[in-house]
């Protein structure tokens, strides 16, 4: 029995590693399994530089038909899941048919490399950048290794950021207007804003501002949206009178936001809106839903 288990173990050992790994930022990615492992952390135009180490198990002989690494930037559906799409493909060659006795380091190097498009893990989409290392076997399986890690793209501030204003109303019977100082936030934003009461005739018990991020997959009849409440923040308890106004300020940093995507790959989209929910007496609900357009701010620390 234990024979046949080690029958399946492949011969040989892959450790993939960054040539600035020690140094370089780390960030937490969730996989498949629900696990949460530290990766390293690049963006666009960065060099991906590092080495491949194979060590022969017990020094046996391994025979092969060459050895490479690629850098894959993959999209998954999860209606279509197991199917990657590749956006980025880029290949090196590492070593010619031949025979591995003992442990090989290989150098390897992806100069200046356009990787457009953020890491993501959705609910029905995963946008992911891996190394696969493959050595390729005749007869037998080919040995392979990956090693996933993440991109961030930074924006600077926009030029133009315009206010919000709008106005919910309920004919002769509600009507308010509210206003946010801007209309684009990075990800540590803070949301200013006020709510003004100019007719108040139904008897309003509570009011909700919910952050919400709507991501929509695939296209035509695959079209899959799925909608989250990703932060809810009570504004007012109690019934609001004529002329009242109420400030707005909500801290951004605490809850998980991506910036807004438009159209990755023809493959998705990833949108962001302010609700403002609003709730009378009789439980019955009033929803006025922003637009608003995140974006990743380069961190100084």
């Amino acid at each position: 029995m234990n024979y046949l288990v080690g029958a399946f173990k492949p011969p040989c050992n892959i450790f993939i590693s960054f040539a600035d790994g020690r140094s370089r930022k780390q960030v937490p990615l969730k996989k498949e399994n629900g696990k949460t492992v530290m990766v390293a952390l690049f963006q666009s135009q960065e060099s991906i530089v590092g080495e491949v180490v194979i060590e022969p198990v017990h020094r046996k002989k391994v025979e092969h038909n060459g050895v490479k690494i690629e850098l894959l930037g993959q999209i998954e559906l999860y209606f279509d899941r197991g199917n990657f799409y590749d956006f980025t493909s880029l290949v090196r060659e590492l070593d010619i048919p031949g025979e591995l006795y003992e442990r090989k380091t290989y150098p390897f190097e992806f100069s200046t490399v356009e990787m457009p498009y953020e890491s993501y893990n959705g609910v029905n989409v995963r946008l992911r950048y891996i190394l696969k290392v493959t050595i390729s076997r005749n007869y037998v399986g080919n040995i392979v290794e990956y090693q996933e890690f993440v991109v961030r793209n930074y924006t600077p501030p926009p030029s133009i950021n315009n206010i919000i204003k709008m106005e919910v109303g309920i004919e002769d019977c509600l009507h308010i207007e509210f206003e946010y100082s801007k209309s684009k936030y990075h990800l540590k934003d803070v949301i200013i804003g006020k709510i003004y009461f100019l007719l108040v005739r139904i008897k309003l018990k509570n009011m909700d501002l919910e952050i919400r991020r709507r991501e929509s997959t695939g296209s035509g009849p695959n079209t899959y949206v799925e909608t989250e409440t990703l932060a809810k923040f009570e504004l007012m308890d109690g019934a609001p009178v004529r002329g009242e106004s109420i400030p707005i300020r909500l801290f951004l940093s605490p809850y998980e936001l991506t910036p807004t995507y438009q159209n990755i790959n023809n493959k998705f989209s990833v949108k962001y809106y302010l609700n403002l929910v609003l709730v009378d007496e009789e439980d019955r609900r009033y929803f006025k839903q922003q637009e608003i357009t995140m974006y990743r701010l380069l961190e100084t620390s």
